[in-house]
């Protein structure tokens, strides 16, 4: 069954429609291809209508939709069923909102990383709602320098409401192990391509999010702090998460026009969660892309472009000195 957002209720209502056509086909009575041709056309444009001019907070809710792809369907598709996962931080345990492994892109293999959503109530639990632990950052570091060892790129698919921050993180080192992989992740001598494909929160996304190409999907966000968070703090209240959108400037195309990540990947009509099948098709053309390029650079240049890409982010201020000089 179809989960449709409040703005999305005039999609429904055509696909109700086509649906109760269907069935009226079924039953073999009445011709009812050109009316359906003419629905088809009607949802098509529909899901144009309402999908190019979505808000930051309408985006936002288009990441976080129950039936959007997660990163296991995403290496699903972009590796053939190639994947190998592996496990474990070789210190604490096995993270399951963390995952990662070798697969194949046409023959090329590659390290996929990236934290993974529950598609039910009890795979939520299971994977702490995609919030990483401690273990789950040093198992993704673990993972990346098995893929320098071995010469291999590496992909991060990125989608997490942030690091869990429960006290048993803090206990075990969350900010660290963080803060190790954006210094680590700096000096790898592999391509790195990060892509946003659902939420980009705060420093759980930045802790796998350091590369060589940071690519955003069409409608996800990406920011050091949630819409909901920022409204709490600002205003005391959730109630104004729309304004708090608009003012982070955390959807791809504010992320691209200030120059933070280096490509928008184009979403099927109506969101990824329509068609996950041909999202997947389009991740894979883009990071085949990219690779073909990326593998052509000396390691040496890799890094040094990497730092000096990510140190220019940013606006440095000086301020005046006050008084008279002595």
């Amino acid at each position: 069954m179809q989960t449709f957002l409040e703005f999305e209720k005039p999609i429904q209502t055509v696909i109700e429609q086509i649906e109760k056509l269907k069935e009226v086909a079924a039953q073999g009575a009445v011709d009812v291809q050109p009316t359906l041709k003419d629905l088809e056309k009607k949802l098509a444009e529909t899901r144009k209508s309402i999908y190019t001019g979505l808000s930051a907070w309408e985006r936002v809710q288009v990441s976080r939709h129950p039936d959007r792809p997660y990163t296991l369907k995403y290496i699903e598709i972009l590796s053939d069923n190639s994947f190998i996962e592996l496990h474990g931080d070789r210190t604490v345990k096995d993270d399951k909102a963390m995952v990662g492994g070798f697969g194949q892109i046409d023959g090329r293999t590659v390290m996929f990383i990236g934290q993974q959503k529950g598609i039910n109530t009890k795979m939520r639990q299971y994977r702490n709602f995609g919030m990483p632990n401690p273990e789950g950052y040093r198992k993704a570091l673990r993972l990346m320098k098995l893929a320098e060892k071995f010469n291999k790129p590496i992909v991060t698919l990125i989608d997490t409401p942030g690091a869990f921050p429960g006290l048993e993180a803090e206990e075990r080192g969350q900010g660290e192990a963080i803060a190790r992989n954006l210094f680590e992740m700096m000096k790898l001598e592999v391509p790195v391509i990060c892509i946003i494909i659902g939420e980009g929160a705060s420093g759980g996304a930045l802790g796998i999010g350091i590369g060589d190409k940071v690519l955003m999907l069409e409608n996800t966000w990406y920011s050091v702090i949630s819409p909901e968070s920022c409204s709490s703090i600002l205003w005391r209240s959730w109630d104004y998460k729309e304004q708090a959108a608009k003012a982070l400037k955390l959807t791809a195309q504010d992320m691209l026009a200030n120059k933070l990540i280096d490509g928008i990947i184009k979403e099927p009509a109506g969101g990824a969660h329509a068609d996950p099948v041909e999202a997947g098709r389009l991740v894979k053309a883009e990071v085949i892309k990219q690779l073909d390029k990326l593998v052509k650079t000396a390691p040496d240049k890799l890094v040094e472009r990497r730092i000096k890409k990510f140190c220019d982010m940013g606006v440095v201020l000086k301020a005046k000195a006050e008084g008279k000089k002595r």
